[in-house]
């Protein structure tokens, strides 16, 4: 025990002691100890953790430029855990107040012991089997749902956010328990505090460099990557919010658990001082910080509380559109940065700790997204922030949203997710104008696409009692669930063209050219013409956009529109929804759009040979014998392809929604003979590894 001896110096190296070892991980420190004690005696501590090379840290300590403390090791016994926090000038801090363990006890959650099986992301699983609203273990288990909110830690964000996994606890977690017990003939070993499961609390990522506290409501349970702070006895939560993501917590956080886990533990020895002066002002100011970072989060599709694009507003151009949404994001982020900082600047006072800290905030740590032009206008300051975004970051997100419409899991008429699972015909009609029937299958007077009245799942988009103008919508979802992309105009529904009719619908046809240049000059990709370069932003680069924003760092990508990819040559892309899929889907996409875009080649092979028969211009015979080449190629593909999608089609795959994208992606592509067809894209990178 090092109190127990004089503690006669250390130097404190910190990271990067070392030119061989570079990082933050390994950290280091050189010191000398008498056996002997010596009562009064002071240490002596060089602080060198703020020099960022072994030659730096060198130089500071032979030039005597470091800062040397001189401190009684006695004082250290005031510190939990007896930590050697030297540069502490007030260790009696942690004297004042209550432990935040008294006041709501941070606690481990659950281990599934297989989370690839048990935790999902939300937007994986049918919207229908899910649960948001159980306020306790009965509302669950009366619920009937398999998936519920689960806090699991993330990224770096404070206040609201990183609500992207569920897990699946149907009947109170039975098949959880009955595995648990299996393997350690115990359930709360693994899955601990369950009765504090689905209460309000407060989360945080357990393993980061940097921590960051989220208030979330009712209807959580949480894991033991996202511990939580639960109280026993109902307690307004703002006021510890706003202190836990305070620049003193922080500090003190440093000196409990100078690594890079914040384990529960530590949290539990945090002291909570209640100044009745500031707590209304601090619960205020954290409540709105709370609204101000929830209402970021939601304005993306990777929430689920989305309701419509933030880029569609009353407006016919989208160059408007988007200054507006930029002026919005920054106007939260400015007001955000200056609560924060005021939430700072009180706590720093009650603790006493004006000496050791200041109230300012960098704009990199604050955590609601703010938008620049391009890359080249992101200052210094926000360089390595994780919520910069620009021009090109919303355009693309418009179009993931315009694709979302195509395919119906949004609308343009009703806000919010629309489908995601279940029976399509019940939320959409598939035939426009085939006659509405009744429950023998008898036309309706009056009704059409193939939907009854109310009695007969009537599908109301608007707040009317007239049933026509209920179900008008403004632009009419894709009937059989797949847009094929092609490298040429091929086809009058491809997904250019919709895109088109998705924009006349959301900022009028006048302004149809003004927005189709605005948005190809934001993606920046390659072509001569508007429409040519969104052509080949769809061919190249929607899929990859799309897993990148239904991915989390460390568990993958997890995309809902899965692309159908012929190959290099791009002879075939199509795209289908997750959500719509049925066994019948790859006997379409292959009778209806493959088979079609092989004619489509054949025809145009003829085409440019008829070409280079007939003309008498060498340019002309040039370009057509180039293009009838390239043709070829795609023709090939098409029919190699058709070789792999026919063993598909015929075995009429069935997908569990319950098993996730991992595992579909390669159930889908796995035919009845057990031999798998890499039909789709991305698949190494995306599918579950198959089992030996």
């Amino acid at each position: 025990h090092l109190l127990g001896v004089n503690f006669s110096n250390m130097c404190h190296l910190g990271s990067r002691a070392f030119e061989e070892i570079s990082g933050e991980v390994v950290q280091t420190t050189t010191w000398v100890t008498q056996k002997s004690k010596t009562s009064g005696y002071k240490s002596s501590f060089v602080r060198l953790v703020n020099f960022d090379s072994q030659i730096s840290k060198e130089v500071a300590y032979l030039s005597k430029e470091a800062p040397i403390f001189y401190i009684p090791t006695k004082q250290f016994e005031d510190i939990p855990g007896e930590a050697f926090a030297y540069w502490l000038a007030n260790p009696k801090v942690f004297k004042q107040g209550k432990l935040l363990e008294e006041v709501a006890n941070p606690r481990q959650g659950l281990k599934t012991l297989d989370n690839d099986y048990f935790i999902h992301f939300w937007h994986e699983v049918r919207w229908d089997s899910l649960c948001f609203s159980a306020k306790n273990a009965e509302d669950a288990q009366h619920s009937k749902r398999k998936w519920f909110p689960i806090n699991h830690g993330g990224e770096y964000r404070r206040y609201y956010g990183n609500n992207y996994t569920v897990v699946n606890w149907y009947n109170n977690g039975a098949e959880m328990k009955a595995n648990a017990i299996r393997k350690y003939n115990s359930v709360t070993r693994t899955i601990t505090n369950i009765p504090y499961y689905f209460r309000e609390g407060i989360t945080w990522s357990v393993i980061c460099s940097q921590p960051s506290f989220r208030w979330y409501g009712q209807g959580f349970i949480f894991s033991n990557g996202g511990q939580c702070v639960v109280p026993d006895q109902p307690l307004n939560l703002k006021y510890l919010v706003g202190l836990l993501n305070s620049k003193v917590t922080g500090y003190l956080l440093n000196i409990l658990s100078p690594t890079l886990g914040f384990e529960s533990g530590y949290l539990k020895k945090i002291p909570i001082i209640e100044d009745n002066n500031s707590k209304t002002v601090v619960e205020e100011i954290a409540e709105k910080n709370i609204t101000n970072s929830k209402t970021d989060w939601d304005s993306y599709e990777i929430s689920w509380d989305f309701h419509r694009h933030p880029l569609l507003r009353p407006v016919t151009s989208l160059s408007v559109a988007y200054t507006a949404w930029q002026t919005e994001c920054e106007q939260r982020f400015l007001q955000l940065k200056v609560n924060e900082e005021e939430i700072n600047r009180i706590f720093i006072d009650i603790y006493g700790l004006q000496d050791e800290l200041t109230p300012e905030v960098t704009d990199k740590d604050i955590t609601v997204h703010r938008i620049y032009d391009t890359k080249d206008d992101v200052p210094e300051s926000m360089q390595s922030s994780s919520y910069v975004r620009t021009k090109r970051d919303e355009v693309v997100s418009l179009l993931s949203y315009a694709v979302g419409c195509m395919f119906g899991r949004y609308s343009l008429d009703k806000p919010g997710l629309i489908f995601a699972g279940g029976n399509f015909d019940s939320v959409y009609w598939k035939y426009k104008g085939q006659a509405a029937l009744d429950e023998n299958d008898s036309p309706i007077e009056g009704g059409y696409a193939g939907i009854s009245l109310a009695e007969y799942h009537y599908p109301k988009f608007h707040d009317t009692d007239d049933w026509e103008t209920a179900t008008w919508l403004s632009y009419e979802p894709d009937v059989d669930n797949v847009i094929p992309i092609t490298d040429e105009e091929y086809l009058d529904d491809d997904i250019v063209s919709r895109l088109c009719a998705w924009l006349k619908a959301v900022y009028g046809a006048d302004t149809l050219e003004e927005n189709l240049d605005y948005i190809a000059k934001a993606l920046g990709n390659k072509g001569s013409t508007s429409r040519e370069i969104i052509r080949n932003y769809f061919l190249n680069d929607f899929f990859r956009d799309h897993c990148q924003t239904y991915s989390v760092t460390g568990s993958g990508k997890r995309p809902i529109y899965w692309l159908f990819d012929s190959g290099k040559q791009n002879g075939f892309k199509a795209l289908v929804y997750l959500h719509r899929y049925t066994p019948d889907t790859i006997g379409n996409l292959r009778i209806d759009y493959l088979h079609k875009m092989q004619r489509v080649y054949e025809s145009e092979i003829n085409r440019m040979q008829d070409m280079m028969d007939h003309s008498e211009n060498a340019r002309e015979v040039a370009t057509a014998g180039k293009r009838k080449d390239k043709l070829a190629k795609q023709l090939k593909e098409c029919r190699e392809y058709d070789e792999k999608i026919s063993h598909l089609a015929l075995s009429r795959i069935e997908l569990d929604l319950d098993d996730g994208v991992k595992v579909n992606y390669r159930k889908l592509q796995t035919a009845q003979d057990g031999k798998f067809y890499e039909v789709l894209a991305d698949s190494k990178n995306i599918m579950v590894k198959e089992k030996k």
